[in-house]
């Protein structure tokens, strides 16, 4: 009985800064990992960053550098925070929670980010 909220995302130009902000509530209980997956037209869903409830992180190697990760345990929260924007990066995003005992996922809505001049 775990939902996720997600918020943030639109329309920016290329080189532009967006922050997705990703807030858990329900029945959370123990240790769990947050991320972010995104899906363009035509392309399969792909892991975009990871972080682990101690702060271990984990990037796709397309957004290095110009996107960080970071979450707020006591808000039950996750950030993504988008910088030097391009066009390809474009997609739904959905926020992600895993319960490390039982391996189960919660999935969010979606929220769509479009790069384009």
């Amino acid at each position: 009985q775990v939902q996720l909220v997600e918020s943030g995302g639109g329309l920016v130009q290329p080189g532009g800064s967006l922050r997705l902000s990703c807030a858990a509530s329900g029945s959370i209980f123990g240790i769990y990992t947050m991320g972010w997956f995104r899906q363009a037209p035509g392309k399969q869903r792909e892991l975009v960053a990871v972080i682990t409830y101690g702060g271990n992180t984990n990037y796709a190697d397309s957004v290095k550098g110009r996107f960080t990760i970071s979450r707020d345990n006591a808000k039950t929260t996750v950030y993504l925070q988008m910088n030097s924007l391009k066009p390809e990066d474009t997609a739904v995003y959905d926020c992600n929670l895993q319960l490390q005992r039982s391996g189960y996922n919660y999935w969010g809505q979606g929220t769509q980010v479009t790069v384009s001049s």
